[in-house]
């Protein structure tokens, strides 16, 4: 029974950490696609600004800009994928979270009932 116990805190330990790390790695995303982006509208800016036009329906619009402004709004949707993503995952990571808090009592509550069976044994033995 003890033994159970000790392996549903780590499991849930583990459960704990994998999704901690998945949460980083999805931070590490959305903010790689963020700088990604920023980029983008940077050398949008240059192109419209060399060519003298932001209007993306004249017929001179430079095509690097129409094809970096295609780039940077596939990131923003990638990111906005990723942040509904990192949301469920923290979600995620609170429940595991409240289940390894549980896990965690039941294994003192079943550590003190260990210690308290032990003393009783030792004052009657």
């Amino acid at each position: 029974m003890m033994k159970s116990r000790e392996n549903l805190v780590r499991l849930k330990q583990f459960q704990v950490n994998e999704k901690r790390r998945r949460i980083d790695q999805l931070d590490a995303m959305i903010a790689e696609f963020e700088r990604m982006a920023s980029e983008l509208e940077a050398q949008i800016v240059s192109e419209e600004t060399k060519a003298g036009i932001t209007d993306q329906n004249h017929f001179a619009y430079p095509t690097f800009a129409k094809a970096a402004r295609l780039r940077r709004d596939n990131l923003r949707t990638s990111q906005a994928e990723l942040l509904q993503q990192k949301e469920q995952a923290q979600d995620d990571l609170s429940e595991v979270e409240v289940e390894l808090r549980k896990a965690e009592a039941l294994e003192m509550r079943d550590g003190k009932r260990g210690s308290d069976a032990e003393a009783s044994r030792a004052m009657t033995g």
